[in-house]
């Protein structure tokens, strides 16, 4: 079968995003006196949102929901200042993301970083290659549930089979499965290729252009 349309995954997949995410955090952490921690860390914390990663890091002793609804706030707020600091594309993906363009396949992203972030992200740093970039709007819509990919899905009025879904962590594999979309994982993330497969990966890609011969 030949794909019409993929999916991305934002956060590991076409970008590397740990420094940016990792200092916002400890910037909040620090402002309330408490312990940080270092990127190898927060790179097992990324994966189910920022709300998800502030009650990883924050002290099990001050795991409070207030106090994760208080520290989500301030990580937002300082997250949404430098977002693109230290956020950079893959090597490879921009090439990867031409390469798909030139043969009309339909290109978006689903992520469960917040909406207003996963935009902001995928427009400046990726401007004009995306049907759609959505990122967390509630958290019954959290990937995995593939709610929001069958929605683009239909949008492209492609039937899920014909579409292909990249990511790098379970969630992600978990996300295809569950729309029925071939899960392809990428080893140059944020989790291993043994992960990956273990969560139902058909493939596990180490270059973006490997992608190309999927296609």
């Amino acid at each position: 079968m030949k794909f019409k349309g993929i999916i991305f995954d934002l956060d590991g997949t076409l970008v590397n995003s740990l420094e940016d995410i990792s200092d916002a955090m400890n910037t909040v952490l620090t402002g309330l006196n408490y312990p940080t921690h270092t990127y190898d860390t927060y790179q097992y914390f990324i994966g189910s949102g920022l709300r998800n990663l502030v009650s990883k890091a924050l002290p099990a002793s001050n795991n409070s929901e207030e106090q994760i609804e208080n520290c989500f706030d301030c990580m937002i707020e300082t997250y949404r200042e430098v977002c693109t600091i230290k956020t950079k594309p893959y090597e490879g993906i921009v090439e990867l993301l031409d390469n798909l363009a030139s043969q009309n396949i339909k290109l978006a992203v689903f992520s469960n970083k917040a909406d207003e972030l996963t935009k902001k992200i995928a427009a400046q740093i990726f401007p004009d290659y995306f049907d759609a970039a959505v990122g967390l709007s509630t958290e019954v819509l959290k990937k995995p549930n593939p709610f929001e990919a069958l929605e683009i899905g239909k949008n492209w009025n492609l039937k899920p089979e014909e579409i292909l879904f990249v990511g790098d962590s379970d969630i992600d594999m978990q996300t295809a499965i569950n729309a029925n979309m071939l899960p392809v994982g990428v080893s140059w993330g944020y989790r291993t290729e043994e992960e990956l497969m273990a969560s139902g990966a058909k493939l596990v890609i180490h270059n973006p252009s490997d992608l190309i011969e999927i296609v």
